[in-house]
């Protein structure tokens, strides 16, 4: 089916209404969080972007689980610098504000002289995935370290004890609307806490908040997550992930996250 009729939310008057595709695997009564991430994305680059400006951080905190219900925001410019922009938008459901987006902007420059140190191991999209624009929606492409084939499209397969990346081109975050490079990286980025916290039983993990770096915006309409790191204890963890494009990594994402084993999501 083609992009021009799936998406995450649909607007009218300013309100976004939840689409099916927009309930989360935790519970029917809450919002995925890479639709909520996404959309977050879009009003802030909506209001205050980009003027010659690049988004370089996107920082996303829920206050509480976003509910499938109509969502509505509010925006304001906290900063209006000659090279740094911020912004904050503020998701409100009801009376409540549910979650906060905040989004730096950095104005492009020239390359300092020198050479950085960086990491040598890179990780690469599956060969077999196609970027093509035009063939609408595009299955996730599924990695870990312990699959003999290294990539699949089957989930399950890859519920194991080894490092886990992803490879997606999501739906549309609004009906019928070309998604932009930073509410797609957005949108896949928010898979920084799945690729962190699956374990061989599961995520049990929910988190609380999402930061995405990024360097450049990607190449291509499919943008890539791998783990990098998981450190819990006593119910609380953090994790960080290395996002990809064809052209190699160009971000960062990094997450806090609360135990939720009772509600432990198994794709065994």
């Amino acid at each position: 089916m083609p992009d021009s009729t799936r998406g995450y939310f649909t607007e009218s008057d300013g309100t976004y209404l939840p689409t099916k595709y927009a309930v989360s695997p935790w519970s029917s009564t809450m919002l995925a969080g890479p639709c909520v991430t996404g959309l977050l994305a879009r009003e802030l680059d909506k209001d205050h972007g980009p003027d010659g400006f690049v988004p370089a951080r996107l920082t996303v905190d829920l206050f509480r689980p976003v509910q499938n219900a109509p969502v509505r925001f509010e925006t304001t410019r906290v900063r209006d610098g000659n090279r740094i922009r911020v912004a904050d938008a503020y998701l409100i459901q009801g009376d409540d504000v549910t979650a906060r987006g905040t989004v730096v902007y950095l104005r492009p420059s020239e390359q300092p002289p020198g050479t950085v140190w960086t990491r040598d191991e890179h990780p690469t999209p599956p060969v077999e995935a196609l970027d093509d624009p035009e063939s609408g929606f595009a299955p996730t492409w599924f990695g870990s370290d312990a699959h003999p084939e290294g990539w699949s499209q089957v989930r399950a397969e890859h519920q194991n004890a080894s490092r886990k990346r992803m490879w997606s081109r999501q739906i549309p975050v609004i009906v019928g609307e070309r998604m932009s490079p930073f509410v797609r990286t957005a949108v896949v980025g928010e898979g920084t806490s799945f690729m962190t916290n699956w374990s061989d039983e599961g995520v049990g993990f929910i988190n609380g908040d999402l930061t995405l770096t990024l360097s450049r915006l990607p190449v291509g309409t499919e943008v890539g997550v791998e783990a990098d790191h998981h450190l819990s204890a006593d119910g609380v963890a953090v994790g960080t992930s290395v996002l990809f494009d064809r052209l190699g990594p160009f971000g960062t994402g990094a997450v806090t996250c609360l135990a939720n084993a009772r509600r432990q999501v198994n794709f065994g």
